[in-house]
């Protein structure tokens, strides 16, 4: 059963508005961001744990090898008699003491101290040396733990089995003890660093992440953008003369005018849409830095007379002066620049009904003016006028917008001021070639 279509529009609507391009790749920078921290924090933090396991590995083991030397020490002394009975020395003698060393002697659980130091260096508690050498005696193999004192110290305990002579006579287990706190402490102090250590190293390293994939979506924001700009400038520039085009196209159809007029008025709005997509394709290229300046000598003069030659008057009026000037400059483009300077005074630099009254300057210093005798340049619009959709009469400005273009490309400057005719000064000003 098929829904209405009320019903797909709501459901449409549910999901929510499909993503931007820049949306998708600013989603796609957070993505990457993202993907380069993680990295970044699974390798770091994989690091300060094996760092922190491996420091405490290292001093249990230097530790447990010192009290393994120790009770093997012990135990070169303790021996049993030829009846199986454990013979050990007086613990008054301070074999015992320093690292203290308690002697136990029973099989399995049943364990009991039969000699303790005398002077230890170390109080440990009784509690813990019966459940670490019961532990051994049980195991009938080495035993260690940890305890802590009630003076907060912590201690590492080793106990050692002894195998019993005699078939009836009981083992023995020596519990030598170590205090651990500078070894705790340190390593407490290391596995702190590390992880600050970690903690900053990956914000670092996200904020690089961020930074990185800020510069590496660049490119395709900027592309993103410039295709934007292309379709706007399209979409701008092409609808007058389209709509004008398809007016008359219907006023020949009805037969409403005489068929030469119209043909001419459709020649005449073709060769306008011709300019205006030269000029849209000119500056894509442009902004997308296609265009390579194939830099020249060139007589900047003899390029602006040949300019005014080819440019169509129309019934205006358009006088040069021109004095002799080397340019090192790309010749199409800065034919190009000249010649929308001319046609925008041409288009604009007159009164309505009026013919256009056009000056040209070429000086020595390289230096082309263009002055026409217009209603002028508003002083609030003279920033923004080689901008695109800025100029007067609807027109988008892609004409001055590509000569400022030009202009800046070959180290020189654009600018417009007042005229002493009353309209529009244009000075484009170009690096002269030394001899």
């Amino acid at each position: 059963m098929r829904r209405p279509a009320s019903a797909y529009r709501i459901h449409r609507s549910r999901r929510g508005t499909p993503p931007t391009p820049k949306g998708r790749i600013r989603r796609l920078r957070r993505r990457i961001a993202m993907l380069f921290g993680l990295v970044s924090a699974l390798g770091l933090v994989g690091m300060a744990i094996v760092a922190v396991q491996g420091d405490d590995t290292s001093w249990r083991t230097q530790v447990d090898t010192e009290l393994r030397l120790r009770t093997g020490e012990f135990a070169a002394n303790v021996h049993y008699d030829e009846d199986g009975d454990l013979e050990y020395p007086d613990p008054k003698e301070g074999d015992y003491d320093c690292p203290p060393v308690t002697l136990f002697k029973g099989s399995g659980d049943q364990v009991s101290p039969v000699a303790a130091p005398h002077r230890p260096c170390l109080t440990v508690p009784v509690e813990a040396l019966q459940t670490v050498a019961a532990e051994a005696g049980r195991e009938r193999d080495v035993a260690v733990s940890t305890t802590t004192t009630p003076s907060g110290h912590r201690l590492r305990l080793y106990a050692q089995p002894f195998a019993s002579s005699g078939a009836d006579a009981s083992g023995a287990v020596a519990v030598a003890a170590s205090d651990v706190s500078g070894n705790l402490d340190d390593h407490e102090r290391l596995a702190l660093l590390l992880s600050i250590a970690c903690a900053v190293l990956v914000a670092a390293s996200a904020a690089v992440g961020h930074w990185l994939a800020g510069r590496a979506v660049r490119p395709a924001l900027a592309a993103l953008e410039q295709q934007e700009a292309f379709f706007a400038d399209a979409a701008h520039d092409l609808r007058t003369p389209v709509a004008s085009l398809r007016v008359l196209a219907e006023t020949g159809l009805r037969g409403e005018a005489d068929s030469t007029e119209v043909m001419r008025r459709t020649l005449r709005q073709a060769t306008r849409m011709s300019e205006l997509v030269d000029d849209l394709l000119t500056r894509a290229r442009l902004r997308a830095g296609a265009v390579r300046l194939d830099r020249e000598p060139l007589r900047l003069d003899q390029l602006v007379d040949t300019v005014v030659a080819d440019t169509p008057a129309d019934g205006h009026r358009v006088t040069v002066r021109t004095e002799a000037v080397v340019v090192l400059a790309d010749a199409g483009l800065l034919r190009r620049a000249v010649a929308n300077l001319l046609g925008n005074a041409l288009t604009h630099g007159h009164a309505p009904g009026q013919p256009a009254d056009i000056e040209i300057t070429v000086a020595s210093d390289g230096t082309v003016a263009v002055d026409d005798a217009g209603p002028g340049i508003p002083p609030e619009q003279a920033e923004s006028l080689f901008e695109r959709f800025r100029s007067e009469k609807g027109s988008s400005g892609l004409g001055l917008s590509i000569a400022a273009w030009v202009a800046h490309a070959h180290g020189g400057s654009l600018i417009v001021a007042t005229s002493d005719r009353g309209g529009a000064r244009f000075l484009l000003r170009l690096p002269v070639q030394k001899r």
